[in-house]
């Protein structure tokens, strides 16, 4: 029987899914490739092309989402107050811990322009206790920043649920120091 074939070498230390979520398709990623802390990370970015406006996102567009980035059009308050709505879908079909980041689109407009305010963005993210960032994908305002932020989120907690998730190990060949160490030099019967 012949060797299974070599598996290839991955370009990156860790895949990460992260879905666009808002009224409209903000932000133009599909793959992006960082590095954070000495590690090379990809993120598999999902962004819904305006599947919003008919409320079509399934199940299945949630599923294995590790994080997620809310994005409304600082230019358009009604983007900004369905973020409400897409938390509440969030909620219903994400795990409780999917890393959530509020983002205020196309800061670099006019201010005229303007019909969300950004302490208006900020008190929304405090609101529901995520970060918030303005961005504009125009000038490419921020953009990075708030790639870098969801991935360092999401590495910082995957690292803290794998260090829970440890298990507890026993090393049979040891002697039980909470036993009070008293047979440390006794062998077992059975094992010789």
């Amino acid at each position: 029987m012949a060797a299974p074939p070599a598996r290839v070498q991955a370009d990156h230390d860790l895949l990460i899914k992260v879905l666009l979520i808002g009224d409209s398709g903000i932000i133009d990623f599909k793959l992006r490739t960082i590095e954070l802390d000495g590690k090379r990370i990809r993120l598999q970015v999902w962004d819904t092309a305006g599947q919003e406006r008919f409320r079509t996102i399934t199940t299945a567009y949630y599923r294995g989402a590790m994080g997620i980035l809310l994005v409304y059009d600082v230019t358009d308050e009604s983007s900004f107050n369905n973020i409400r709505n897409w938390i509440r879908n969030i909620e219903q079909h994400t795990s409780h811990n999917v890393n959530k980041i509020l983002v205020g689109n196309k800061a670099d407009m006019d201010e005229s322009k303007r019909a969300v305010p950004t302490s208006k963005g900020q008190a929304l993210a405090d609101e529901y206790g995520i970060k918030f960032f303005e961005t504009s994908a125009k000038s490419n305002m921020n953009v990075e920043e708030v790639f870098f932020s969801i991935a360092k989120d999401i590495k910082h907690r995957l690292a803290e649920t794998n260090s829970k998730a440890e298990p507890q190990t026993i090393k049979i060949n040891q002697p039980d120091k909470t036993a009070g160490g008293s047979q440390a030099g006794q062998k077992s019967a059975c094992c010789g």
